[in-house]
């Protein structure tokens, strides 16, 4: 079995599942485990490393209305790689090249591999891509017992905020312009005892504007910038600290969205353990270190 992930989460879900042995190339922002960096990597981005939020944006934009696609892919190294299993998805161009793309490359290279498409919009869903891929690798009952251990983690957190009052909460996931943060995080939000502001459950993200934001009146405002870990996301907040429709938000957090938000893999539950901790005190739970900072 060789397996090829063109997902960041996905390869952490292979190694949760200890299939890395089977793992024969990443993309270029697979970085977690650690371990995941030294594979052969297949992809690289084409945002300039030096571009403004403002400028990732608008190539974003561009990118998802027809213009150059934000990923390239090294056909030749896959071809050499000849995988028979390749794990991509079809919910963002900019974290993973869509399956429809791919599969076109794969024809291209003769290459017959099965294609597993991971697009959730739920932490249900996350759980159940787990399911999948194992079923797929010939892992099923390891992949039931590492659901199992996550979900019962899920349900202590639950647990623990039973009964309490719910904080109001504004997750960002971009500043310039401001976007809320969609899919599993409006959930991820409830199931640690708050109140999500200006989103729905399983939708994407959108654009909001300042005058709704300050309309919202929010007490807690978590940025989480995606893509981004919470050394950049600190700084990336620090004019959002300076705004008139965010002065008076008592709790505003910066967060590490690339490893414990943006990402549908395994560490969102550490994500949903940290909100929980931060909006509750007494609970007894703890937040892991570098997930979330308080700066106001």
């Amino acid at each position: 079995m060789r397996i090829l992930s063109l997902l960041p989460s996905a390869t952490e879900i292979v190694y949760l599942l200890n299939l890395e042995d089977s793992l024969v190339g990443v993309t270029h922002e697979c970085d977690y485990p650690p371990a995941a960096r030294s594979k052969p990597r297949v992809s690289a981005s084409r945002i300039p490393p030096e571009a403004t939020p403002a400028e990732i944006d608008q190539l974003v934009s561009e990118s998802a209305t027809g213009g150059p696609p934000t990923i390239s892919l090294d056909a030749a190294l896959i071809g050499r790689l000849q995988p028979d299993i390749v794990l991509t998805q079809d919910l963002c161009s900019v974290c993973a090249v869509p399956a429809g793309h791919l599969q076109s490359a794969l024809d291209s290279l003769a290459i017959e591999a099965e294609v597993l498409s991971l697009s959730p919009s739920s932490l249900d869903d996350v759980l159940d891509d787990i399911l999948r891929l194992g079923r797929l690798a010939g892992v099923e009952e390891r992949a039931a017992a590492a659901t199992g251990r996550l979900r019962e983690r899920l349900a202590a957190v639950a647990g623990a905020v039973a009964g309490r009052e719910r904080t109001s909460v504004l997750a960002l996931e971009w500043g310039d312009p401001p976007y809320n943060a969609g899919h599993w995080v409006p959930q991820m939000i409830e199931l640690a005892g708050g109140e999500p502001l200006l989103c729905a459950k399983g939708f994407p993200s959108s654009r909001l504007s300042w005058e709704e934001i300050a309309a919202a009146e929010p007490q807690a405002v978590v940025f989480m910038p995606c893509g981004f870990e919470l050394d950049e996301a600190r700084v990336q907040a620090r004019p959002l600290l300076c705004r008139p429709e965010l002065e008076r938000v008592p709790q505003f957090y910066a967060a590490a969205a690339n490893s414990f938000y943006s990402r549908p893999g395994p560490r969102l539950v550490a994500g949903v353990e940290a909100l929980a901790a931060v909006l509750h005190d007494g609970t007894g739970l703890v937040a892991a270190p570098g997930v979330l900072e308080r700066l106001r």
